[in-house]
């Protein structure tokens, strides 16, 4: 039954047709035994014929064959063609217009029509000698039909259109929900960006100063080289830690591969960051002020990276025999970072807009840090010279 009812809606054109076939007979009977003359035998062909095919048609233009159906009766009214099986059409033909969701005045037109159908009819061609009130009772009778049809049809274009609503609204929530999903996955990648940024250049900028003093104090100082071989090592095992830590997430290790990433950085950690910066040969005077608390989790982290960030830089930047400051400041509704360095400072264009000219990709990854959890951030160069990075961190991110 269900690929029946399927192949009449993948046919709906045939369907019409071989209705249209079915009622053209019955109607052609009809008109060959009428007792008519030879004119209005014709008349009432034509009006078969044309009632036929606007059943067939009814689905094209069902305005248009409304307007046709509805001029085919006022003739039968006018030649006095006789009610007949063709006229079934009209009942189809409202049903059509009230349910395929055209013009809302097509719809009410064919309402009203079939209300005056029956009605006239019966002015027309009285059914029996049973006066007015009989006249009237067979009037709305009849008229049932038509309302019946009219009710259907605007009953089955109202499911239509409120499943149409449905599968709207189902492909819109579908159209967000991978909007949404490509969000998150842009989102998560620029943060293991900009992880993979800061171990990185720290890390690196650490290795590479302790290869160039190893290298220097080779043959004059074995111990210190061995120092900083040491150093290089230690910070390239920290390094690869943070590393496989980042890239755990690109994978869908089980629990016994997540046993092995350490966990995130955080202030308490700033310490030993500066301890080892301090080993790699930059001076660092590191202060805290206020009441230290436990930090929400992504303020922890962006400290660690501004301040990791920052003294990368001052390493890179400030020339020979630079010297660095770090100052956390625990307010009651915040975090406050001031580092400054007395080098010689950056260039402009790794500053002005986050790094404009595609260089100052730390100073971005900073500004985006410090925009995620709500902060405000300001960096350039120091009235004294050298340079300095302020940032405060609210502990609830801005709505």
């Amino acid at each position: 039954m269900q690929r029946f009812y399927d192949f009449l809606r993948r046919h709906p054109t045939s369907v019409d047709s071989f209705l249209a076939v079915l009622l053209f007979g019955f109607s052609l009977l009809w008109a060959v035994q009428t007792n008519l003359g030879v004119a209005p035998r014709l008349v009432a062909m034509a009006a078969v014929l044309l009632l036929s095919l606007s059943v067939a048609l009814r689905r094209r233009a069902p305005a248009k064959i409304l307007l046709l159906v509805t001029a085919v009766g006022v003739a039968q009214l006018v030649l006095d063609v006789d009610v007949n099986p063709a006229d079934f059409a009209m009942l189809v033909i409202i049903y059509t217009v009230a349910s395929e969701g055209g013009p809302r005045w097509a719809s009410r037109f064919a309402l009203i029509g079939g209300l005056l159908a029956a009605p006239l009819s019966q002015l027309r061609w009285p059914s029996g000698d049973d006066g007015v009130p009989g006249r009237f009772f067979a009037a709305v009778v009849l008229a049932v039909p038509f309302v019946l049809a009219w009710v259907l049809g605007d009953s089955i274009r109202t499911r239509r259109a409120y499943l149409e609503q449905l599968e709207e609204r189902a492909t819109r929530l579908e159209k967000e929900r991978e909007a949404q999903a490509k969000v998150a996955v842009a989102a998560e990648r620029a943060r293991i960006a900009r992880e993979l940024h800061d171990v990185v250049a720290h890390n690196v900028s650490v290795m590479v100063v302790q290869a160039d003093g190893a290298a220097y104090v080779l043959d004059a100082a074995p111990d210190q080289a061995k120092q900083a071989l040491e150093t290089i090592s230690s910070t390239g095992r920290q390094a690869l830690a943070e590393m496989r830590r980042l890239l755990g997430v690109l994978r869908t290790g089980d629990a016994k591969e997540s046993g092995e990433y350490v966990p995130q950085p955080d202030v308490g950690q700033i310490e030993e960051l500066i301890e080892k910066v301090r080993e790699a040969g930059l001076a660092v005077d590191f202060r805290v002020e206020g009441t230290a608390r436990p930090l929400p989790s992504g303020v922890e982290l962006t400290a660690y990276r501004i301040v990791q960030e920052a003294l990368t830089n001052s390493r890179k930047h400030g020339g020979p025999d630079v010297g660095a400051s770090v100052r956390l400041v625990y307010f009651d509704d915040g975090l406050g970072l001031l580092v400054e360095d007395d080098g010689r400072g950056a260039a402009q264009e790794l500053y002005v807009d986050g790094g404009a000219d595609g260089r100052g990709h730390g100073m971005i990854g900073m500004r985006e840090r410090v925009g995620m959890v709500g902060g405000t951030l300001d960096a350039g160069p120091r009235p004294g010279g050298g340079f300095r990075i302020s940032a405060l961190l609210p502990l609830k991110p801005a709505d």
